[in-house]
């Protein structure tokens, strides 16, 4: 698609050979790490009586071992909004893309509370796909806002119109989410426009988003800084297709991480 705000590609990106699917395989891997310890090991851990663990050493090992794994798995978040940065530069059909993501937040809302809210449907707390949907709809109104303001020899006055009409989509698209209670609520929606925009140097855009991230929702999201080195070797390709694979894992390991629960009798 034309972009006016994009400058090039990152001219580091191209020294590597790590693509799309590798990025997307990391980030599928470590959001799997940090659910099954947000589902499975925080319920035993907060519900002694299930039986699980019974002493003060067992729940001091396996505590380290939660941390441990929910601190990998704040790789998959920034990851997730790099590609989604990616997918919206290089997709011909926005209104597609945009359908496709609005379908699976409806999909993953239902597994999404059985695995965090314990119940078939409970809207205080809204999965992330719905955070990715408005971080998309933003980045794609940026777009449209620079399209139509977009002239030579802009002055500085219409420069700065510009940028107060860009920010009041992507603060209207924070609110949102903060109103719709969705996973990183406005700090997603705010990392993902800062990938878009910095996007023409993805190191600097990627980095940019985590820092975000860790200063709105605390410090252990900065380890997904780790990141920065497969962002490195990507090389600006999408590799191996998968597309509906990744699109589906996440409502159906959240079904299967809640099932597993309801088995081991820590609920749905």
């Amino acid at each position: 698609m034309t972009n006016a705000l994009y400058a090039g590609e990152d001219r580091t990106a191209k020294c590597g050979a790590c693509t799309g699917f590798t990025l997307k395989m990391i980030a599928v891997i470590t959001m799997f790490i940090d659910h099954t310890a947000a589902t499975i090991l925080e319920r035993a851990l907060t519900c002694p009586s299930a039986g699980y663990i019974t002493t003060a050493e067992a729940y001091n090992r396996w505590l380290t071992v939660y941390q441990i794994m929910r601190g990998i798995g704040r790789m998959a978040f920034p990851l997730y909004c790099f590609l989604l940065v990616e997918g919206f530069v290089h997709t011909r059909n926005v209104k597609k893309y945009l359908g496709r993501m609005a379908a699976f937040a409806l999909i993953s809302e239902i597994p999404f509370d059985m695995a965090f809210n314990r119940s078939f449907f409970d809207m205080s707390y809204n999965s992330v796909f719905l955070t990715l949907f408005l971080g998309l709809a933003v980045i794609a109104l940026v777009h449209k806002v620079d399209e139509k303001l977009q002239i030579q020899d802009q002055s500085l006055l219409h420069r700065y119109l510009k940028c107060i009409a860009i920010a009041a989509v992507i603060l209207a698209g924070m609110i949102l989410a903060e109103l719709l209670h969705t996973d990183y609520s406005a700090a997603g929606v705010a990392a993902i426009s800062i990938m878009y925009v910095l996007r023409s140097r993805r190191m600097t855009a990627f980095a940019a988003g985590v820092v975000t991230l860790g200063l709105l929702c605390g410090t252990i999201e900065f380890f997904a800084l780790f990141m920065l080195i497969p962002i490195w070797f990507y090389n600006g390709k999408r590799g191996y297709s998968a597309k509906y694979f990744f699109y589906a894992f996440y409502p159906v390991h959240l079904f299967l991480l809640s099932v597993i629960c309801w088995f081991m009798g820590l609920g749905i």
